[in-house]
């Protein structure tokens, strides 16, 4: 689509996501003597020109006088994929569960972490060390705070809403109809190359090797997993063509399981346990509605999540 503002003497083009702004070609009709840019003369439907910057159109009339119009074109931008799934206060935090979460080796978290209804006693391995205020606690392994439902007020609502919210979510990512892909691989999607959309599978899925998701910054991905989610040993998750793991969703109705040095992106809401093995990686969050266990492994926040369309 297009505008033409006569006064400013500009075009304003949108082009849909995905055009190739370095050589399109212009459809125009004149009657004058004829179109330019700069000393190259435009045939209608042939010549093309780069416009990833304004492109300066000279129109000379029948008699001589010129006008010059200046084309600007963009892209669209809008999302590929479903609507990303709405956390709510569960997106504060990198590990958020119910019964508890543990540690043993040099684990490194960054962000919060949380649980409810259990009290800090089910946060070990980190030596809490408790603010003065008794609402947190902090620990050498994580950056962030820990929160339990235990400590003073007003840290208990706050954790009964985030588990509600996590609860919400998962419930969300599990309800979404009218899938892109169901069965895909029959569970296995190792080697495989996924694009923005709603995956469902009845049963577990298996990552043996890694797989890549490839799609913008603002495409979404929900994987509604009807048994285990289990990435193997080693295996990697890669994002290309500026995916986010913040709006990547792994819906796991069974327990997840991230093998040793495996390294995963994306927001994991399971319905049970989620276990890292050593050295595994996430980029994203641990939300179970069960406990999480680490075994000297690294979990970072992405950025939060983008908004509901």
């Amino acid at each position: 689509a297009g505008t033409i503002n006569e006064t400013a003497k500009t075009i304003s083009v949108t082009m849909p996501k995905g055009t190739n702004v370095t050589a399109l070609v212009a459809t125009f009709t004149t009657t004058g003597a004829g179109v330019k840019v700069g000393a190259v003369a435009q045939t209608s439907g042939t010549t093309a020109n780069n416009f990833t910057s304004p492109v300066a159109y000279t129109v000379t009339a029948a008699d001589s006088t010129t006008a010059a119009y200046t084309v600007n074109v963009t892209v669209t931008v809008t999302a590929a994929g479903p609507a990303p799934v709405n956390l709510g206060t569960a997106g504060n935090f990198v590990i958020l569960t119910k019964t508890g979460i543990t540690t043993t080796g040099t684990t490194a978290v960054v962000g919060d972490l949380g649980v409810s209804p259990i009290g800090a006693t089910a946060m070990t391995g980190f030596e809490l060390i408790a603010d003065s205020t008794n609402t947190f606690s902090t620990s050498s392994l994580v950056a962030g705070k820990l929160y339990a439902a235990d400590y003073a007020p007003p840290t208990p609502t706050k954790m009964t809403t985030a588990i509600s919210d996590m609860e919400t979510a998962f419930t969300d990512a599990a309800g979404r109809t009218e899938p892109n892909f169901t069965e895909l691989g029959a569970g296995d999607i190792s080697g495989m190359t996924l694009l923005p959309g709603l995956y469902k599978w009845g049963t577990g899925v298996s990552i043996t090797n890694g797989v890549t998701l490839a799609g913008g910054p603002n495409d979404v991905w929900i994987f509604q997993i009807g048994g285990d989610l289990t990435v193997n040993n080693g295996a990697i998750i890669t994002l290309i063509g500026g995916a986010q793991a913040k709006n990547i969703f792994w819906q796991v109705s069974g327990q997840a399981t991230l093998g040793t040095t495996a390294d995963v992106k994306g927001i994991i809401l399971s319905q049970t346990l989620i276990s890292m093995n050593t050295g595994a990686k996430l980029n994203g969050r641990a939300l179970a509605q069960t406990a999480v266990t680490l075994i000297a492994n690294t979990i970072t926040a992405p950025a939060v999540a983008v908004k509901a369309r």
